[in-house]
């Protein structure tokens, strides 16, 4: 467990990566009590100078002993390297949010939203899970109008940016837009087919059972972070041309009535969400404006006519922050809180 302290030896797996970028970027921005920042990635990057409040921090190569001292470990590095070293950093003392999926499903491992499940926290046993991007933001959408009219379904389209993949996406996204616009050929490197111009009806690896393993994440998680395994999910994840900023269109059923205005109201009055929902204005969330910023958007509210107690949602968030780096966070802040 944590130990209680003014600062704490904070250390980023991952740093020079999308995710680990925004981590260092989400603790400067928040001034989460860091006594010494220690960065670490792959050899590749060693000695690589990543600013935090105006140092310049190196990058460092994770070795047996490197956590020793570290009190939170904020991982972004991937499954595999999570599956070696999250336990190394756990036995060492350090607690550890891992943002990758090797541990989300673990049953000894807590899935955390803090704004859904943060009492999760306490049972934690040196790792705690950061779940997937696109399950994030639905959560915390779905948790208050669950509180209140208990979800029994979930249909989910996911409409994702590819930074969800990572930088060589988004550099494949920009290369082969201005290769089209100047009619030149383009490569195709990061994804099946070409993504600019276009819309992949594929994330991850698909099953035996016809999903992709993003959708089968989105289930599991859901039913997991929302402490209901009752509630029926299914859901499809689409790659999308956009930079940054994940975009779900939810359709929910619930045991109960709860009319669109209701949930507008419900949604407006809960932590870590914004309801713009103003049709007339043609004000709804997009994108580009949860880009950069922390909440998770809501709009286009309406009662689904198709059934007796459903409701539709336009749910947004910048999947790099709320989708991962600050999520992890938060995480940790709550974990602080509990040692207080």
């Amino acid at each position: 467990m944590l130990k209680k302290k003014e600062k704490y030896v904070v250390a980023v797996v991952g740093a020079t990566g999308a995710v680990g970028n925004e981590m260092i970027a989400v603790l400067e921005e928040r001034d989460f009590p860091v006594e010494t920042l220690r960065l670490f990635a792959s050899e590749r990057s060693e000695g690589v100078l990543l600013k935090f409040k105006g140092q310049d921090i190196p990058v460092e190569t994770l070795k047996e002993d490197c956590f020793n001292g570290i009190d939170i470990a904020l991982f972004s590095a991937g499954a595999e390297r999570s599956k070696i070293w999250a336990p190394v950093a756990a036995k060492s003392g350090c607690v550890v949010v891992d943002n990758s999926s090797q541990w989300r499903m673990d049953p000894e491992v807590p899935l955390v939203v803090p704004e859904v499940n943060p009492h999760d926290l306490k049972w934690h046993k040196g790792i705690i899970a950061n779940p997937n991007c696109s399950t994030i933001q639905m959560v915390v959408a779905l948790k208050p109008i669950h509180d209140v009219a208990k979800i029994k379904r979930v249909v989910v389209t996911t409409f994702q940016a590819v930074s969800g993949t990572g930088k060589k996406a988004m550099d494949e996204l920009l290369q082969q837009t201005v290769a089209l616009l100047n009619f030149k050929d383009i490569e195709i490197k990061v994804y099946p087919h070409q993504i600019a111009f276009n819309v992949l009806p594929h994330i991850d690896k698909f099953l035996e059972n016809g999903y992709t393993k993003e959708e089968m994440k989105m289930v599991n998680e859901t039913k997991k972070i929302m402490g209901d395994p009752s509630i029926r999910v299914t859901a499809t994840t689409v790659r999308v041309p956009v930079f940054r900023g994940h975009s779900e269109s939810v359709n929910i059923e619930t045991e109960k009535k709860i009319t669109a205005q209701e949930v507008r109201e419900l949604l407006s009055k809960s932590p870590g969400i914004v309801v713009i929902d103003n049709p007339e204005k043609n004000e709804y969330p997009l994108p580009i404006y949860a880009s950069g910023k922390d909440e998770v958007f809501v709009g286009r509210i309406r009662e689904d006519e198709s059934i007796e107690n459903g409701i539709n949602m336009w749910v947004v968030s910048d999947n790099l922050r709320k989708g991962a780096a600050l999520n992890a966070v938060q995480i940790a802040e709550e974990l602080i809180k509990m040692t207080a």
